[in-house]
């Protein structure tokens, strides 16, 4: 496993003026460019720095712009602060470049009504799985990867090793997902960010197992970057280093990508939940 860069250290924030910060994002992150639940990431980190409140309740953004492996400046307001709850908006920009517009919830420490109805996939544990690496080994020809999946020990669920498949298979992908080099952060707000990421990241690959047949070497004409995402916030596990990420595309059509996520811990806790849309964009030909 190729061990990169650290998630808390590399989501980092510098405050550099009264609601204002800046950060430099990391090339290992790389999927199009910086991967857009990574630069969520960063952007709640930023919210974080200013939030009176404890607890991160939800995370909503527009990706305006592709942003480049560089700083970025990050502009937080107040939207609206009371006892109870408060709204922050984070504002991204890149040499004046709009890039991310996000609203971030967060809530005071609070009482309610509890239950959990939430039935976890079926799927094995971690430790019972193999490494992608290990699983990698057994092809005779290395698959094309990005930087970011050196980021993660990875676990997959249902692991096809002849790639492309001979035709649609569901739109649905299951991983466990572990950070490396550091895996778990007592600072909520990176712990918050390793929910976001997760939750942006599996409707392309969960659309290109319905889709992949129809190249032949498994390889699309298409990309589709996040052109939104919207996560809930259910539970914090600062503790559990193993996350599974359970996402599904149930629908593609007029240029754009649907996708849904959950994220679990291994005894069946549910973290969090997302949607958002991509937009199809064509790949230009050689």
């Amino acid at each position: 496993m190729v061990v990169v860069g650290d998630f808390g250290e590399q989501t980092e924030v510098d405050r550099v003026g009264e609601c204002r910060y800046r950060a430099a994002l990391s090339a290992d992150w790389e999927i199009w460019g910086p991967m857009g639940g990574y630069v969520a990431a960063v952007a709640a980190r930023a919210a974080g720095a200013e939030a009176v409140h404890p607890r991160p309740v939800s995370f909503f953004c527009h990706f305006v712009g592709v942003a480049r492996f560089a700083p970025v400046d990050l502009a937080v307001d107040v939207v609206r602060r009371g006892r109870s709850a408060e709204t922050l908006r984070v504002s991204i920009t890149q040499e004046g470049r709009q890039i991310m517009d996000a609203t971030v919830a967060v809530a005071a420490d609070n009482d309610g009504l509890e239950h959990g109805f939430a039935t976890p996939p079926d799927v094995p544990a971690p430790q019972d799985l193999p490494t992608r690496e290990e699983l990698a080994a057994t092809l005779d020809e290395d698959r094309p990867s990005f930087p970011f999946w050196d980021n993660f020990d990875v676990r997959p669920i249902d692991w096809r090793r002849d790639w492309p498949p001979p035709g649609p298979e569901d739109p649905v992908v299951q991983q466990w997902l572990r950070f490396v080099p550091r895996s778990t952060f007592d600072d909520p707000w990176v712990d918050v960010g390793r929910y976001l990421l997760l939750c942006d990241l599996p409707s392309w690959p969960a659309a290109m197992r319905h889709h992949a047949w129809r190249w032949e070497d498994g390889q699309p004409d298409w990309v589709a970057p996040s052109i939104d995402l919207y996560v809930a916030l259910h539970q914090l596990v600062p503790d559990e280093p193993w996350l599974l990420m359970d996402g599904v595309a149930p629908i593609a059509g007029d240029g754009l990508l649907a996708g849904r996520s959950a994220v679990w811990t291994p005894d069946g806790r549910l973290v969090a939940t997302g949607a958002g849309q991509c937009l199809f964009r064509r790949l230009p030909t050689s």
